[in-house]
């Protein structure tokens, strides 16, 4: 049987420090660092902590927590241990941006990509970048044949640059966009020559939305922390 993409939740928080935060001398943020790094990865299988800023002004840290679907209580627990390890840091974190979704396999491939990033995996590429995505009306009111060709160009694009990993979430009903989509890479030009590939492939008609788009950096989570220190 084809291998296909398991049922997963994932959560991408952007966070900005706060006011109250600045305040602190070093060694008090770096206590306030150890306690919230436990408490996170005490709430969900897999969490990875990004820098964000100075790659833009929104937010300073992007915290991804994902964790596999298996019941119907699921996402509900995982919501309730995400709260309870960030709320009582609040005083100094500010969400500026919260995006997440669930993975599901894909009604246009049969089998599940060798490009898919794996959530739960101990390796991280350098760079990551997220964004919400929605289609127009036209696009779901099309027959899914004309729909599929379109996609299939998408992904005879994509699959060019084997470098790029690409991981997709279902947000339908659940958040403001459809999808959220997320992607790996070590250099970021050649993700900036993928995305001006894809704006002249047929499908780009039929994007309503595609902002705002968010850019991490990977490091452990204790060197991604240590940075604000």
């Amino acid at each position: 049987m084809p291998e296909e993409t398991p049922r997963t939740i994932n959560h991408f928080a952007l966070y900005a420090w706060k006011g109250a935060y600045w305040a602190l001398k070093s060694e008090a943020r770096a206590g306030l660092h150890a306690e919230w790094l436990h408490a996170l990865r005490a709430s969900a299988p897999k969490i990875d902590i990004y820098q964000v800023f100075p790659a833009e002004s929104r937010g300073d840290l992007l915290v991804w927590s994902a964790a596999p679907i298996v019941a119907q209580c699921d996402s509900a627990s995982f919501f309730e241990q995400l709260a309870r390890a960030t709320n009582s840091f609040r005083a100094y974190l500010e969400a500026t941006d919260v995006l997440w979704g669930y993975t599901r396999p894909s009604q246009y491939t049969k089998t599940r990509s060798n490009q898919e990033i794996d959530p739960f995996s101990e390796q991280r590429k350098t760079y990551l970048v997220m964004y919400p995505f929605v289609k127009t009306t036209s696009w779901y009111l099309m027959g899914r044949e004309a729909r599929q060709g379109m996609m299939n160009e998408h992904i005879r694009i994509g699959k060019q640059y084997e470098d790029i990993s690409q991981l997709l979430l279902y947000s339908f009903g659940v958040q403001n966009q459809e999808f959220v989509v997320v992607y790996e890479m070590d250099d970021p030009t050649r993700f900036s020559d993928l995305v001006n590939e894809l704006r002249s492939a047929e499908g780009r008609r039929y994007t309503e939305r595609d902002t705002p788009l968010h850019m991490a950096i990977y490091h452990r989570p204790e060197e991604t922390l240590a940075l604000w220190e």
